[in-house]
């Protein structure tokens, strides 16, 4: 397909989703910086990237494994990290579905607002986007959640996205600024909180250590102020097994 053919499907693929995909309210907007800061939020499956994609209502980029937008790269990876918990009779149908979304795959995350995340030298690209990003004065959406779970709202987060913080302030001379994000597809509202100010001068393992615990904390926090709904989770589960954003309500109706 050539690139004027793909921007064009790429483009309609865009409108018809943004067409059928939720509404949202933003709660909290008033909480984030005038400048490129970086949002921090809940994965909740797919929701998290729609939601950066469609309906945040300012500049941004999402993190983005670049496993997803290598063709080589899409089946195993969309196996491993969506469908590889299922039940075990299920895989076969599940790692022909991960071949058969390898064309669509590669269209939607290399023609969305993304910045490719690698996990190897090339490590340093991402940041290089990254700073780019943020000097434009855009914010740079990221979902740190790993397969490990936290508490009863989120997974335990990944940490050296952290370390971008330190080289913003190399470059700016600026404290950057993480905003916490929960995304609630139940009650269809986006939330932020105030955000978490990188400490340039403590050390950068501190810095990571507070930042990540901070920003669990608040999340957290905004899911609980909500009404009563289910969390939707990082990985695919029956929805039986969703938690509710109070424990201590879990057993009402």
């Amino acid at each position: 397909m050539g690139n004027r053919a793909a921007d064009w499907c790429y483009r309609a693929i865009r409108r018809s989703v943004s067409a059928l995909y939720r509404r949202y309210r933003i709660q909290g907007l008033e909480h984030l910086p005038r400048e490129g800061c970086v949002l921090v939020g809940n994965h909740c499956q797919a929701h998290g990237p729609l939601v950066g994609e469609l309906r945040l209502p300012f500049p941004r980029k999402t993190w983005c494994a670049s496993e997803m937008m290598e063709k080589e790269q899409v089946a195993d990876y969309a196996f491993r990290d969506f469908w590889s918990q299922n039940p075990r009779w299920t895989h076969p149908f599940y790692r022909l579905l991960s071949h058969l979304i390898v064309p669509l795959a590669v269209l939607l995350f290399n023609h969305a607002e993304t910045i490719p995340v690698y996990r190897d030298s090339r490590l340093l690209s991402t940041f290089r986007e990254t700073l780019r990003c943020l000097e434009e004065g855009r914010s740079v959406l990221i979902f740190p959640e790993q397969d490990k779970r936290c508490n009863h709202i989120l997974d335990d987060f990944q940490e050296h996205f952290i370390d971008v913080a330190k080289l913003w302030h190399r470059r700016s001379g600026k404290a950057l600024a993480f905003v916490p994000m929960y995304i609630c597809p139940a009650l269809r509202v986006i939330c932020f909180s105030e955000p978490v100010i990188f400490d340039p001068d403590a050390p950068i393992d501190a810095e990571r250590e507070r930042i990540k615990k901070e920003l669990v904390r608040r999340i957290t926090a905004l899911a609980e102020e909500l009404p009563r709904h289910r969390v939707v989770p990082y990985r695919p589960q029956p929805k039986k097994y969703w938690h509710f954003n109070r424990p201590k309500e879990a057993t009402e109706a």
